[in-house]
Parts: C-alpha cells; structure tokens; sequence
C-alpha cells in the first residue's frame, strides 16, 4: 500500500476509534485530540515528534492557565484581557527559545484548546476538580499524542507489507 494510502486508513481507523473512545469512555473533547494528533504529525513523526508536540501543547496549556487565572485575578475586563494575552503570547514565544519547545506553533495550539475547553465546556478556568479546563485539555494533548504514534506506525506497517519489509525496514524472510 502507498505511504498516502496507509496513512489514509490509518488515520481513518484511529479516528473512528478515537471518536468512539471520547464518546463513551473517555470524557474528553475529540476536537483537542486531533488537533493535538495533527500538531504531532507537525512537529516530527513517531515518539519523538509526539512528544515534542504534546510537551510543548502543556507548555500552552499552563501558560493559557496562568494567564486566565491572572486576568481573573485583575479583575478581567477587556483591557486586562488584552495585555494578559500578549503577555501570555510574549511568554509562549520567549519559551520556544528553549530547544525542546521549538515547535512555537505547537505552544499556541496548547494555549488555545485550554480557553476552547473552558468555553465548550463552561468551566471556569478557577474550578478545582477533574472537570479543570486545564486538566481536560492535557489528558486530550496526551491522548491525542497516543493516536498520532498508533496511527504513525500502523501506516508504516501497512506501507511495509507493501515493499515486503517489517516495520522497522528489514527485508522480510
């Protein structure tokens, strides 16, 4: 099967298992799982580029925190709503200065599936629990990083079968 094709069906099956997982098991919004899935596949394939990206969406996930409880802390208002997000968007870029958070785009994502979560789930970013916007989100970065490995390496192995070697490009016996 073409590297297009495989990634095609993969992604397919892993989607629908991913949907079906977020639907029943896993409280957790699908649209932060493959956005995070996707920001995966931006930053590098495998382990390493789901790590990256996953660590570098936590990164936005807490300064996306720590903003909001800032802003909330002010007092709010459109004004500190502003400067709090330059801030915020300042900070995340100044990290990626940091050789494991070079995926800027990765942070950005993070910051910003944490204010989706908390407006699609109507939880203020001040409520302790399970439920914590910040929280929701990570568990949906992290899951979505599982997806794009188990995704990743289903279409090497279906691309492999192909050129008849196994997964990890040996010839086949």
């Amino acid at each position: 099967m073409g590297e297009k094709t495989a990634l095609t069906v993969s992604v397919g099956l892993w989607g629908a298992i991913s949907t079906w997982l977020t639907a029943t098991i896993l409280p957790l919004p699908v649209w932060v799982v493959f956005l995070a899935w996707a920001c995966a596949f931006l930053v590098g394939s495998g382990i390493r580029g789901a790590a990256l990206s996953a660590l570098a969406n936590l990164v936005g996930i807490a300064v996306a925190t720590a903003t909001q409880l800032l802003v909330t802390a002010a007092g709010g208002g459109t004004l500190v709503l502003g400067i709090g997000v330059g801030l915020g968007s300042a900070l995340m870029i100044a990290l990626s200065r940091i050789p494991l958070l070079a995926a800027a785009p990765a942070i950005v994502v993070g910051f910003a599936i944490t204010v989706a979560t908390m407006v699609a789930t109507d939880v203020p970013i001040t409520r302790a629990g399970a439920d914590h916007p910040a929280l929701v989100a990570a568990a949906a970065v992290v899951t979505g990083a599982v997806f794009a490995v188990l995704s990743g390496r289903t279409a090497a192995l279906l691309t492999a079968r192909r050129r008849g070697t196994d997964p990890v490009g040996e010839a086949a016996a």
